[in-house]
C-alpha cells in the first residue's frame, strides 16, 4: 500500500540522508562557482549549515517531531555560514515551523511546509534573485501544490514528482541569470538544494545509507564554530548505543537478499548506524548496539567471523571531553576580560597582516575566517558574547558574511547589533577609520555606510577551470583580476594582470590607493608592483602594506 504519511522519525531520517548526500557532493558544488576562484564555497558552505542541524537531530528523541523541527531549525540557523547557508537554514526554519505541532504529516501538510519555507527565505533576503536556490525552492512549493490540487498524495509519486520539477527549475537558471549563461554553469545553491531533497526521497524509498556519517563532520580551517563543537554541548549530547561494532562474516551458506533483510531487521531491534555488504563469500557489518554479541551470536549463523572490533564509545566519549574540558579552561584564562565600552567593533579577516591592520585600528575582536572560510551565525554570537559593550558594530567584509551577520543580530537581546555592509576588507578598514567617538554607534554605523560606498576593490587571483565570462576568456591558471562589479584583466603575466586591474578601477577622483599583498607575494616583489602603481599615478597616495591572506595575490582598494 502506498505510503500517504510520514513520522518524525521518517522526517528524520529524512534529513539526515539529505545531509549526507549534500556532504557527498560538495566539492562538485563548489566547482559550480560561477567566477572559477579557488575559493568557491556555496557547497562547503550549505554543507556546515546543514550539518550544524544534522548534530543537533541526531542528540534529540526522534519521533518527537517538535523536537525534530526545533532542533532544524536551531541548528541550522545558527550553523549558518554564507548567502547560501542561511537561505537554506530560513528554507528550514520556515518548514519546520509549519509542521512542528503535527504528529504525522501527509501531502497537505507538506505542501503547506514548502509554501511557508520559501515565504520565509524570501523574507530573509534584502533584494531576492531569481535563477537562485530562492527559485529551485519556490518551483519545488509549486510543484507541490499542483500535485495536491490533482490528488496526487501517494508520497512516493508526490516527493518523486516534486525532485524532478526542482531538477527542471534548477536547468532553467541560466536563462533566468544570465552570468550563469555566460559561465556555463546553473545555480550551485539551488544544486545543493536539489541534493539535499534527492538524498531524503532516496531515504524515504528504503535506500540503506550510513546515516552516523551525516552527524559528523571535519573540522575546516578558518572560522570556528562554538556550538556543538563546545565542551558544554558535548558533554549535554547522549549515546544512545555504546558499542561500536564492526566484523566481517565468512559466509558457509547462500547468502540471500531475504537472509539480509532478516540481518538488518535483527540489527535494527538492537541498535542502530547499521551498515550491512554483502560480496560473494562475505558479508562486511557495522552496528552501533549496547549488546555486542547479540549481534555476533546471530551473524554466527551465517559462518565465521572474521576482523572483530569492538569500540566503547562511552568511554572514548569521556576521554574526549576531559581533553576538550581542560583546553577550554585552558583558553578561558588565557583570554583578558574586556574592559566595559559603549561601542565594540567585530571584524571578519583573514591573513596575519590584515588582523594587525584591524586590531591596531581599533577592532576588539576578529573572527577568522571571510573570503576562504565563511564564519557562521553561530561565530557572529560567540564574537557578540565576548565582547563587554552595549552597542556592537559588525564589519562582515564579504558580501557572503552579511547575510550571517544580520542573522547573528536578529538573534541577539541584551545588546544592539549594527551590521556595516562592508562587502570587501579595504571597506572594513575604511570603515573603522571613520569612527567618530563623539557620535552614537547608529549615527557610526550611518557615516561608515556612506564612506564605504566610495571605495573601489580589486582582487588578483587565479583561475581553476575554463571559462567565459564578462566577454573575457579565461583558461586554467590565468590570473584574474576581480573588481566590485566583475573581471577586470586575465592574463598569465600577475604583475601584468594586477597592473591592468589598477588601470580600470583609478580615475580622476581617486586620490589613496592602498595594496595589500597576499602570503605568497615576496616583499621584495610586492615593492616592485606598488612604485609600478607609484610611477603610474604620480599624484595619488599609494600605502603597501602585508596582509598576508591566501589566494589572492593582491587586495587593491582605490578611494
Amino acid at each position: 500500500m502506498a505510503l500517504k504519511t510520514i513520522d518524525a522519525k521518517m522526517l528524520s531520517r529524512m534529513f539526515l540522508a539529505g545531509a549526507k548526500n549534500l556532504d557527498n557532493k560538495k566539492e562538485w558544488i563548489n566547482e559550480l562557482n560561477v567566477f572559477p576562484v579557488p575559493d568557491g564555497d556555496t557547497g562547503t558552505n550549505m554543507t556546515m549549515t546543514i550539518m550544524s542541524a544534522a548534530r543537533e537531530v541526531a542528540s534529540v528523541d526522534m519521533e518527537d517531531m517538535a523536537a525534530v523541527c526545533k532542533a532544524i531549525s536551531s541548528g541550522s540557523l545558527r550553523g549558518a555560514r554564507g548567502n547560501s547557508g542561511v537561505i537554506l537554514s530560513q528554507l528550514f526554519r520556515g518548514f519546520t515551523k509549519s509542521v512542528r505541532e503535527k504528529k504525522e504529516l501527509n501531502a497537505a501538510d507538506i505542501c503547506q511546509a514548502l509554501d511557508k519555507a520559501v515565504e520565509t527565505a524570501y523574507k530573509a533576503v534584502m533584494k531576492p534573485k531569481e535563477g537562485t536556490i530562492l527559485t529551485v525552492a519556490k518551483g519545488a512549493a509549486e510543484k507541490a501544490g499542483e500535485l495536491l490540487e490533482e490528488g496526487r498524495t501517494e508520497l512516493d509519486v508526490f516527493f518523486g514528482e516534486v525532485l524532478h520539477h526542482m531538477e527542471e527549475v534548477l536547468a532553467q537558471t541560466p536563462e533566468l541569470l544570465p552570468v550563469l549563461k555566460q559561465a556555463g554553469v546553473v545555480d550551485s545553491g539551488g544544486q545543493g538544494l536539489v541534493e539535499v531533497v534527492r538524498g531524503a526521497y532516496e531515504a524515504f524509498q528504503g535506500k540503506e545509507i550510513d546515516l552516523s556519517e551525516a552527524t559528523t563532520m571535519t573540522s575546516g580551517s578558518g572560522a570556528s564554530a562554538k556550538g556543538y563543537g563546545s565542551y558544554q554541548a558535548q558533554a549535554e549530547a547522549d549515546i544512545k548505543f555504546g558499542y561500536c561494532t564492526e566484523f566481517i562474516i565468512m559466509l558457509s551458506k547462500t547468502f540471500n537478499i531475504k537472509m539480509e533483510m532478516d540481518f538488518k531487521a535483527y540489527l535494527e531491534s538492537i541498535g542502530d548506524s547499521i551498515v550491512v555488504v554483502a560480496d560473494d563469500d562475505i558479508v562486511k557489518v557495522h552496528v552501533h548496539t549496547n549488546d555486542p554479541g547479540f549481534a555476533l551470536q546471530r551473524a554466527l549463523k551465517y559462518g565465521a567471523l572474521s576482523n572483530l572490533k569492538i569500540d566503547n564509545m562511552r568511554l572514548e566519549h569521556q576521554e574526549k571531553l576531559f581533553k576538550m574540558a581542560e583546553k577550554e579552561g585552558e583558553k578561558a584564562a588565557a583570554e583578558p576580560v574586556m574592559e566595559k565600552k559603549d561601542t565594540a567593533f567585530i571584524a571578519v579577516s583573514i591573513g596575519d597582516g590584515l588582523n594587525e591592520i584591524f586590531k591596531g585600528l581599533g577592532v576588539d575582536y576578529i573572527i577568522e575566517g571571510g573570503q576562504t572560510m565563511n564564519p557562521s551565525t553561530e561565530d557572529m554570537l560567540n564574537a557578540i558574547d565576548k565582547v563587554n559593550a552595549d552597542h556592537v558594530v559588525i564589519l562582515p567584509n564579504n558580501k557572503n558574511i552579511i547575510l550571517a551577520a544580520n542573522q547573528a543580530k536578529s538573534l541577539v537581546e541584551d545588546k544592539e547589533i549594527f551590521v556595516v555592509p562592508t562587502k570587501t576588507v579595504p571597506q572594513g578598514i575604511t570603515a573603522v577609520i571613520n569612527y567618530m567617538p563623539d557620535l552614537s554607534a547608529e549615527e557610526n554605523a550611518a557615516v561608515m555606510e556612506e564612506e564605504i560606498g566610495r571605495v573601489k576593490t580589486g582582487q588578483v587571483t587565479y583561475a581553476v577551470r575554463d571559462t567565459s565570462i564578462d566577454d573575457k576568456e579565461i583558461k586554467q591558471g590565468d590570473y584574474m583580476g576581480i573588481g566590485d562589479h566583475g573581471i577586470l584583466s586575465v592574463g598569465e603575466d600577475k604583475d601584468a594582470v594586477a597592473l591592468q586591474m589598477v588601470k580600470e578601477m583609478v580615475d580622476d577622483e581617486v586620490e589613496l590607493i592602498s595594496i595589500y599583498y597576499g602570503a605568497d607575494v615576496p616583499e621584495e616583489e610586492a615593492e616592485k608592483f606598488g612604485k609600478e602603481v607609484g610611477n603610474l599615478y604620480p599624484d595619488c597616495d599609494i600605502e603597501l602594506q602585508y596582509g598576508g591572506q591566501p589566494i589572492y595575490y593582491y587586495v587593491v582598494s582605490a578611494e
